[in-house]
């Protein structure tokens, strides 16, 4: 890799350092969606919303068929535009307004996904976040450099095997990290 080239971090997750201390970040979990040198833009997959599925459904006057899936979480998916509801799931699909992360993730943010799911058709694995975190040019290096995150690459057992509570601890050991032992300050040789 050059000088000039950027490492992309698409595709993984960011894990908040004890030192980043402000909500939602806070013991955060982040998918990163897209990262170029223009930005980076991601879901946090662990920060609980006030939501359930089945209110976003009823606010867009849709009926879930499913009690279970009515009754799941919806996760804050960042500050940003948390009146937007993003749908990140594994499976593809054919949906009209989609991005696909990387082979094993897309990002849907169009009605029809929701219909679907309602219905019991949707994706088998997907969660629903209200709002994103995104990040200016170079500035998920600099908190990088000041040790505001770890990243190591997503896995879907913590998103969606792995309980709300334990997606912070689960995704730090994905890199041999027990993050209660983390001091919350950062130090540099």
């Amino acid at each position: 890799m050059t000088s000039g080239q950027l490492a992309t971090l698409t595709g993984h997750f960011l894990i908040a350092m004890p030192n980043l201390a402000e909500p939602p970040f806070s013991r955060g979990v982040a998918l990163l969606c897209q990262h170029s040198e223009d930005g980076a833009v991601g879901l946090l997959v662990n920060q609980l919303s006030e939501y359930r599925f089945g209110d976003v459904l009823a606010q867009m006057r849709l009926e879930c068929v499913d009690s279970e899936l009515a009754d799941a979480p919806v996760l804050i998916g960042g500050p940003v535009q948390q009146e937007r509801g993003f749908v990140l799931h594994r499976d593809p699909g054919d949906w009209e307004s989609s991005y696909r992360v990387n082979d094993d993730w897309s990002v849907t943010t169009s009605r029809d996904i929701l219909v679907a799911m309602a219905a019991g058709e949707g994706p088998r694995q997907a969660i629903m976040a209200l709002g994103y975190a995104g990040w200016d040019a170079g500035q998920l290096e600099q908190e990088l450099m000041a040790n505001a995150w770890l990243t190591a690459e997503a896995c879907g057992r913590v998103v969606f095997d792995t309980p709300l509570e334990e997606r912070w601890s689960a995704a730090a050991g994905l890199v041999g990290v027990d993050p209660r032992q983390l001091s919350g300050y950062a130090g540099h040789a």
